[in-house]
């Protein structure tokens, strides 16, 4: 029996691992420049537009197999899953910097639990709870701290948080989905799918209820900002749930969930490269949200071994 424990990973996890992190917590930064030219809603319907059409090849043979009740659960997937939550992260990103965005997308594991524990029969944990308190904690603070003052003004709460909060809540959701509805299907196959039947209603939003494609044509800056977004839909929807899995597979789900800790710090680099404004608070509020994050999703260390011995 070999070990999968993050010290004996071996070079191609690592590596992928790597991948995943940078790919996903880029994708803050992505939609801040395609917000520079397109508005929120075409941000978000192009982004399930890119992802979706990659994946074509994947979808099309596929669904033809499904039968009418799977297909109208993979469209609840698609809409809950990708759909709004692309939406959700546009438009809270038009007044919240790319690299607090990231942060309280981290937030997504424990409403994987908490949606489990109220709806599907999870068993909630002390640790879980904890872990939720102090990442409570620092959503408060992250939300609260007055861009241009001190720590101390907690003044002006910015309520677009929110919108990325119940942009998590509905990845919380998706998953639980997944987990309880989808166990025939590979989860490359419930993405691939679940956006098909998405693109229609991004489709149809994108040409007739926007300007994209004037913008598009007409608009300075458009054709690099379409690029942005479309790198965002492909690598940051398509391709790296490919990898994911792949990394699921090799290593093991443990491994693969250091992820969530890591997406965070790339982009706060970003945010710092790219010049938004840190506060004390911003840093105290960003490691609260980290830390209760793997607080709530630490396994005690019996579980983490037969985790492990349960994936070689």
């Amino acid at each position: 029996m070999t070990s999968n424990t993050t010290e004996n990973q071996p070079l191609r996890s690592w590596l992928l691992l790597g991948f995943l992190s940078l790919v996903w917590g880029s994708s803050f930064i992505l939609i801040k420049k395609g917000l520079l030219v397109f508005s929120p809603g075409e941000v978000g319907a192009y982004r399930i537009v890119s992802a979706a059409a990659v994946l074509l090849p994947l979808s099309l043979p596929r669904i033809l197999k499904l039968s009418r009740k799977q297909i109208g659960n993979l469209m609840v997937v698609g809409l809950v899953g990708s759909f709004l939550p692309a939406f959700l992260f546009a438009k809270a990103q038009t007044q919240l910097s790319s690299s607090i965005t990231g942060v309280l997308n981290a937030l997504t594991p424990l409403f994987v639990v908490v949606i489990g524990a109220l709806f599907f029969k999870s068993k909630i944990t002390f640790r879980n709870g904890l872990g939720l308190l102090i990442a409570f904690i620092g959503v408060i603070v992250l939300i609260s701290v007055k861009e241009g003052s001190s720590i101390s003004s907690l003044s002006s709460i910015n309520a677009y948080a929110l919108l990325v909060i119940l942009a998590t809540i509905c990845y919380g959701i998706n998953l639980n989905i997944i987990k309880h509805w989808f166990e025939a299907l590979k989860p490359v196959e419930i993405t691939a799918i679940s956006l098909l039947l998405a693109l229609p209603v991004a489709l149809g939003y994108l040409f007739i209820q926007t300007d994209f494609t004037y913008k598009l044509a007409h608009v300075e800056g458009a054709p690099l900002a379409a690029t942005y977004l479309t790198i965002l839909g492909v690598l940051g929807t398509a391709v790296s749930l490919i990898v994911f899995n792949g990394l699921v597979k090799i290593a093991s789900p443990v491994f693969a969930s250091t992820v969530t800790y890591l997406i965070p710090i790339v982009a706060i680099a970003w945010g710092v490269l790219d010049g938004e404004m840190f506060l004390p608070g911003h840093f105290l509020g960003m490691i609260a949200v980290i830390i209760g994050v793997w607080v709530g999703n630490k396994k005690p260390k019996r579980k983490r071994l037969a985790a492990t011995a349960k994936s070689t």
